[in-house]
């Protein structure tokens, strides 16, 4: 119906979870708005969301960008009449209230812009506006998305359809684990960020055989919530500090790259990799990106694609100029940091993606 499959972080199951457990707090529900749309109604006094947002809620028709009547009565009847009025974030979610504006010395009033959610913006601020580009993020959690000019509706469900803050749609797909692992095997040897690389620069592609699953928090993508890690395949050559620094930031880029198969059996087709999150600034994880995506790894001069993005979408607003135009002008690739996949190891990489979704599907699939 919305296009999204209703995941425990999004709103939906949250009111609903409310009205069984907090019954006296959902009797006391008025409005229901996400937190920069709150910050936004203390700013101006108006109740919106725009469509971004709006879709991770899993209440938002993706396709028609309205709210969904039989999901959110699905809930309780009282819940539409909770939800905001939808907007484009080409709109303005409205203007700074007068005692506001008294209190802070404004003289004139102040536009406030509809803002949007962290990768609607990552999205904006990366460039990522477009058909072929693609945005990864390589943070605590790793996130993968695209620009499309129609909605993309995974019948699985692992892919989110969302749609972005510039009038298109933002397929994504999220993984729990990426440097947390990688975090936790460097601080298990006492290494710094350079001398856990040079580890795992040391040892052969593949890890000569060993293999990580790096469930270590359960994982979203595939759908394992009690799943847990696991290395498989150890043997005495490759039971070193060396190989499980390797084959740990081997198995959480594997992850994502399972949802880089979903994203190309869906029909989207990354060209180019735009690469942010602490794991860009290694050169060797970024040059693991484009084996193991089998497409060019760039990252950009201005890391924090997020808040440059914010900043592009309100200029838009404030100036009526297009979104991809102040793009192209605002946001700067670091070319000295582009990679290039490497045939040989992209096939290699397609048989250990292949070993590690059969072995997770093994262990943990329902």
């Amino acid at each position: 119906l919305v296009g999204n499959a209703m995941l425990p972080g999004f709103t939906a199951p949250k009111i609903l979870w409310l009205k069984r457990h907090e019954p006296e707090n959902f009797a006391r529900l008025a409005h229901t708005l996400l937190p920069h749309d709150y910050l936004n109604f203390v700013l101006t006094g108006t109740f919106t969301m725009e469509f971004g947002d709006a879709s991770g809620t899993a209440l938002l028709d993706i396709k028609t960008r309205t709210w969904s009547a039989p999901v959110a009565s699905a809930i309780d009847a009282k819940v539409l009449g909770t939800l905001p009025a939808v907007q484009s974030s080409r709109e303005p979610a409205g203007t700074l209230r007068d005692d506001l504006l008294t209190r802070w010395g404004f003289t004139a009033p102040v536009v406030v812009s509809a803002g949007g959610g962290d990768n609607m913006m990552g999205a904006i601020g990366t460039g990522n506006v477009q058909p072929g580009a693609m945005t990864a993020s390589l943070g605590t959690s790793g996130t993968l998305y695209a620009y499309a000019a129609s909605p993309v509706i995974d019948p699985d469900g692992e892919i989110a359809g969302f749609c972005d803050s510039t009038g298109a749609w933002l397929p994504l797909l999220c993984t729990m684990n990426v440097t947390v692992a990688t975090e936790h095997v460097r601080k298990l040897f006492g290494w710094s960020h350079d001398q856990f690389e040079q580890a795992a620069a040391a040892i052969a592609p593949g890890a000569d055989g060993l293999t990580f699953l790096p469930y270590l928090q359960g994982e979203r993508t595939p759908n394992y919530p009690n799943a847990s890690g696991v290395l498989h395949g150890l043997t005495t050559a490759n039971y070193t500090p060396g190989h499980l620094a390797r084959a740990t930031i081997e198995g959480v880029t594997l992850g994502l790259a399972y949802g880089m198969e979903k994203f190309r059996h869906l029909g989207v087709n990354p060209t180019e990799i735009r690469l942010i999150g602490g794991g860009s600034r290694s050169a060797l994880w970024r040059q693991l990106c484009a084996d193991i995506f089998g497409a060019p790894v760039v990252t950009l001069e201005q890391s924090e694609g997020a808040a440059l993005g914010g900043a592009i979408q309100a200029l838009a607003l404030v100036e009526e100029q297009s979104i991809p135009a102040l793009a192209a002008r605002l946001v700067r690739l670091n070319e000295a940091e582009r990679c290039l996949p490497r045939p040989e190891l992209t096939a290699l990489y397609a048989e250990k993606l292949a070993a590690q979704t059969a072995l997770g599907r093994t262990l943990f699939a329902a």
